[in-house]
This record gives structure tokens, C-alpha cells and sequence, in this order.
């Protein structure tokens, strides 16, 4: 919801949000790709807005990591860099095997692994990448959060939100989608069964699916995956 005065203008704070926003989701769908240059002024133009609320959401994003700003020649997307990513990945596997000795050693089976199990195992598989890499996001981070530990929960969204863009490009490949409802489903059960160390062995094998595709993305990758975009409106 877009922040007013009482003039019925929007609040600079408000419009910052929005192009933060904007912005963040242009690199996710791959319209942004890494790499790409462009400045605070094409930036503004194309939100219909002032440089001011354009300039604080790129230093938001440039903390967050997702872009860089080159005093002479504007901002830039920053470029992939492949062994960060994978310190995601490691980061991601320990924090999830973690979660998942915890559920398992518990003696009363959480809600969420219920509403997980329905739409993993029981309803209609989805056959959009796009959405079901949404699922698959919420997937884990429910697990973890059902582990009970608050801030371990925090940190793996902070960390799910940094890995998204590798997750996305993972589904544009069609195969990946059965796989990963095959591969859940697999997990929960060695959850509910409290079969420990065949949940964490599961479990870091899927995981480890997404984290060897790392190595493998390329620009070119990047730029299919942009084609397959419907175009934004300008």
C-alpha cells in the first residue's frame, strides 16, 4: 500500500519502498540481469519519480548486496560471484539438517508438517516453475520455523531471500519441478517416521541438487530465463 500525506501525495519514504521494491523484483524475474548498468535518472523516469526516493532505495539495495554504485558511470547489478553462493548452500544445509533433528525429536508432530504433507503429497501438482519455486521457498522455511528456534528461523529467511535468483533459474527446468515434489514428499516422511538420519541424508541431497547448478549458470542461462518473462509495463 503506497504511503499519502494529507495533500494525497506520496511520502518520498513511501515511494522509496515502492521503487526498493520494484527493483528487487526486477532482478529476481531476471529483467535486472547481473551486470547491467543504469542510472539513478532511467531509474526515476521509468517510476515516474524524483532522484531523491530513487537514490535511497539503491543505497538499500547496495547494502543488502544486490547492487554496486560506480561514481562515474552510475549502478551496476552486481555480477554473480559463484563461491558466495555456494557459502549460501553449505550455510543452508547445516541450518536445515539442524531443523530437521529437531522435528524428529519431537514427540508431538507439528501443524505445518500436516499442511505441508497436503500440498506436497495430496493436491494437484502444480506445472508452473515460477510458482512452485514460491512453494519450495516456503517449504523449508517452514520446517525451520516449525524447529522452534526463532532466530535460526530468521537467518534462513535472510538467507533464502539472497539464494532466490539461483532458485528461480533452477526452475525454469522442468524436470526440477516433479523432482521436487518426489524429494519433499520423501523428506516428510522420514520426518513423521522420525527417521533422523535418513530426513538429514534426503534432505542434503536435494539441497545439494540446487547448490551443484550454481557452478553451471551462465549469462546465457540468465538471459533464456529473462525471454521467458512477459514483458513489465513501462
Amino acid at each position: 500500500m503506497q504511503i499519502t500525506n494529507n495533500r494525497g501525495k506520496a511520502r518520498p519514504e513511501g515511494l522509496a519502498e515502492r521503487i526498493y521494491l520494484q527493483l528487487k523484483d526486477d532482478i529476481f524475474d531476471f529483467q535486472l540481469l547481473p551486470g547491467d548498468r543504469f542510472s539513478e535518472n532511467e531509474v526515476a523516469m521509468r517510476m515516474q519519480a524524483s532522484r531523491t526516493p530513487v537514490r535511497q532505495a539503491l543505497f538499500r539495495l547496495e547494502r543488502e548486496g544486490y547492487v554496486e554504485v560506480h561514481f562515474r558511470s552510475g549502478w551496476q547489478v552486481r555480477p554473480f560471484d559463484f563461491a558466495y553462493f555456494e557459502e549460501l548452500y553449505d550455510l543452508r544445509i547445516v541450518l536445515e539438517r539442524e531443523a530437521v533433528a529437531r522435528l524428529c525429536a519431537r514427540t508431538e508432530t507439528p501443524p505445518a508438517l500436516a499442511a505441508l504433507g497436503k500440498f506436497w503429497t495430496d493436491d494437484p501438482r502444480l506445472a508452473d516453475g515460477k510458482a512452485v519455486s514460491v512453494h519450495d521457498e516456503q517449504f523449508h522455511m517452514a520446517l525451520v520455523a516449525a524447529a522452534g528456534n526463532g532466530e535460526m528461523a530468521r537467518i534462513h529467511r535472510d538467507l533464502t531471500e539472497k539464494i532466490r535468483i539461483i532458485r528461480r533459474l533452477d526452475f525454469t527446468q522442468g524436470a526440477r519441478v516433479d523432482a521436487t515434489y518426489n524429494e519433499h514428499a520423501a523428506i516428510l516422511r522420514a520426518i513423521l517416521q522420525r527417521q533422523t538420519g535418513e530426513a538429514q541424508t534426503l534432505l542434503t541431497q536435494h539441497i545439494a541438487v540446487s547448490k551443484a547448478e550454481v557452478r553451471k549458470i551462465t549469462l546465457h542461462m540468465l538471459h533464456q530465463a529473462r525471454s521467458r518473462q512477459p514483458d513489465r509495463a513501462e
